[in-house]
């Protein structure tokens, strides 16, 4: 796993977002976003093994069965057990590689017992969020991208929104996702959350946040002359941090 942070007087410090030059994956902060990376090493793997392999059986063949080094052809066309053996073997890399994409699949559509739920809306071009968890009433405000002009010193440019989505972490939170106009994608990278805003349906995913920190994502649908404007913020607090802003919005 590739790690982006600076070190700060000994101080590590992530960053859940993208950087210059970044060939890594953000740095995970859900189980379902360790569990992509880890797939995908495994993934790779494999991948480096048969390349290797086919590289090493192509130059074989090209070094050997060429006319220089073979005067006469050979007259065989068929190996039964070759055959055998080439069928076989990539059966048995899918089905290990089966095996833990079905887990993982499961793991990401599972929604386990939520305490909170987020409604999200796409809008072009900008997000809507509802929070309907309140017994006497919900939250609603919409989140939209912060210009250029207005940045303060250390925001990141195409990334910094007016409202954050604000949940709590070691908490489960059920994700509603839909749209008013056309297809959306709230996707945040660090969470492992890539889901479809479709008009007229509602889709359902979950999170569970392990640590506390800013998440960085954007709209990964393309929804118009304005899709890159339509970035994502969430910050993951303590539940007790969570509750004093929560009850703050009540207020206003």
């Amino acid at each position: 796993m590739i790690l982006n942070f600076l070190n700060i007087k000994n101080q590590i410090i992530l960053f859940d977002v993208a950087i210059p030059w970044q060939m890594g994956f953000q740095d995970p902060a859900t189980p379902v976003m360790e569990g992509i990376i880890n797939f995908h090493h495994d993934l790779v793997f494999f991948l480096v093994l048969i390349v290797v392999f086919v590289s090493w059986i192509l130059g074989r063949c090209i070094f050997f069965y060429n006319e220089n080094v073979n005067k006469k052809a050979e007259a065989f066309v068929h190996g039964t057990f070759l055959e055998i053996i080439w069928t076989i073997t990539p059966a048995i890399i899918l089905i290990i590689i089966a095996i833990p994409s079905f887990s993982l699949l499961y793991a990401m559509d599972e929604v386990i017992d939520p305490i909170l739920t987020l409604k999200v809306i796409g809008n072009q071009w900008y997000w809507s969020y509802e929070y309907s968890d309140a017994v006497d009433d919900s939250i609603f405000f919409d989140s939209y991208m912060i210009l250029e002009e207005d940045l303060d010193k250390g925001q990141f440019r195409l990334l910094e929104v007016d409202n954050r989505v604000v949940v709590p972490i070691n908490t489960h939170v059920r994700v509603i996702i839909t749209a008013t106009d056309v297809l959306h994608s709230w996707a945040v990278p660090s969470l492992g959350v890539k889901l479809d805003a479709c008009p007229g349906r509602l889709n359902q995913t979950s999170m569970f946040i392990k640590r506390e920190g800013v998440f960085y994502g954007q709209c990964s649908e393309i929804c118009g002359i304005n899709h890159g404007f339509m970035p994502i913020v969430v910050e993951a607090v303590s539940l007790e941090d969570y509750i004093n802003w929560f009850n703050k919005k009540l207020g206003a």
